[in-house]
């Protein structure tokens, strides 16, 4: 029971321990006191409808990774769930990797506003070796934990109005095969079990029989907990939601079906597929668990997936990063860490290390010196050694020259005395046989006259 406001009355009334009787307070407020119409109920009950008040003004996020090979209908069943057609090209099977493509949408529904973001894997499972196809998932996983704890780092913090980008649940699409898991699914679901609620469901479940997609639901089952992978499990610690969820876990993994068509069945327009041997009606629970889906996702456990994001998953990597960091919360006494005294402690201990490698480094660049300098000294003398070498290869062959050219000069002179005696001696017969000639000619004339 909650006081009661009375004008002139300064002592707060309580039922229990009170010592006032009925008629005493009865009396008082007959004595002129003046009563106060209350403008509404008075009392901190009315907190969870001031929490639902800020909470609908601010709007909610939820962001849904889809997981699987392409083909099997995750952007279809995201237009089922959330009855939107959402933009989006389909996906090529000739992708070099594994890339990650979000797309965010602003959602309204009453007075309620959502920011969706639909994150894909684009071209997972349509490489021929598959054996990293995981990294890049769970490395966007880890960019959004890391930029959320870079955030929380800052010493002006701005968290009420900051996009929370971590993934809030994996939608991990199994293809209808009715046999067992493939190997890419088990490795992929068990390094991200640990970083995000994951839930299984089996895509396209109209290509396979009632029976065997029983059977394929327990094999599914079998391999996961065999193999260690933790999935998500519908919570069943609240009363109000304990016998719905205990009930869909037993259902899991939820065998869907995806339609955004529209089709007349009876007097409704119901969403469905049409085939040539009937139609599979997707809201119907008797053909397939799309129902069940869009329950457990989004009317009953929206919340609790964001909450499970971030108070398990989110806290470990947290918990992780900061470990890493050195960080701890006690002592090897069990005393509790001053945050101000471990970040001196690293930060001497990195500047400790730091200066350590810069000596190490130093003394390396001197020893790298002087190796430098033996190998310079040692490229010079074999310079040096070079150039006597040939210089005295070179004066070896000036003096060859000027030995052949002072035989050639002997011989020019040698050639011009020989050449200089046969030109006289040539001039000299000359000479003596022009005599002889005039001598000839003198003898024919005196004998002619005779």
């Amino acid at each position: 029971m909650y006081p009661v406001p009375v004008a002139g009355v300064r002592e707060l009334l309580v039922t229990s321990g009170s010592t006032m009787a009925a008629a005493e307070v009865a009396r008082q407020m007959s004595e002129g006191a003046r009563n106060l119409s209350l403008s509404g109920h008075v009392g901190f009950d009315s907190m969870p409808d001031q929490l639902v008040n800020k909470s609908v003004c601010q709007g909610f996020c939820f962001n849904i990774l889809c997981v699987g090979e392409t083909g099997l209908g995750k952007s279809t069943l995201m237009d089922t769930l959330f009855n939107t057609r959402f933009e989006g090209d389909p996906a090529a099977h000739n992708q070099p990797g594994v890339h990650i493509k979000s797309n965010n949408y602003e959602l309204q529904e009453s007075n309620v506003r959502l920011k969706l973001s639909i994150v894909n894997s684009v071209g997972f499972g349509d490489q021929i070796n598959k054996e990293e196809s995981y990294k890049s998932i769970v490395e966007f996983i880890d960019a959004q934990f890391e930029a959320y704890l870079q955030e929380e780092l800052k010493i002006k913090r701005t968290l009420h109005n900051y996009h929370d980008s971590r993934i809030h649940v994996c939608l991990y699409f199994i293809a209808p095969t009715g046999h067992s898991l493939k190997s890419l699914d088990l490795v992929t679901m068990k390094k991200l079990d640990s970083k995000v609620n994951i839930i299984p469901i089996i895509a396209k479940a109209d290509s396979i029989s009632k029976n065997e997609l029983q059977k394929f639901k327990i094999k599914i089952m079998s391999e996961l907990v065999s193999n260690g992978v933790q999935i998500y499990q519908f919570p069943t610690d609240d009363e109000t939601v304990a016998e719905i969820n205990g009930t869909m876990n037993a259902h899991l993994p939820f065998a869907v079906v995806g339609s955004t068509e529209e089709i007349k069945i009876g007097n409704k327009m119901m969403k469905a597929r049409q085939y040539p041997w009937g139609t599979v009606q997707v809201e119907n629970e008797n053909h397939c668990d799309f129902v069940k889906l869009r329950e457990m996702l989004i009317r009953v456990n929206m919340e609790d997936l964001r909450e499970q994001t971030h108070a398990r998953h989110y806290e470990l990597y947290r918990r992780c990063k900061l470990e890493e960091m050195g960080f701890k919360d006690t002592d090897p006494d069990n005393k509790p860490f001053s945050l101000q005294e471990t970040y001196e402690a690293k930060r001497n201990e990195f500047l400790g290390e730091l200066q350590k490698k810069e000596e190490e480094m130093r003394q390396m660049f001197v020893m790298r010196v002087k190796e430098k300098e033996s190998e310079l000294k040692e490229a010079e003398k074999e310079l040096h050694d070079k150039f006597d070498r040939l210089k005295k290869l070179h004066q070896d062959e000036k003096k060859k020259l000027e030995d052949k050219k002072k035989s050639l000069d002997d011989e020019i002179n040698a050639f011009k005395q020989r050449k200089t005696a046969a030109e006289l001696l040539q001039s000299q017969a000359q000479q003596s046989g022009s005599q002889q000639t005039l001598k000839r000619d003198k003898e024919r004339k005196n004998s002619g006259f005779l």
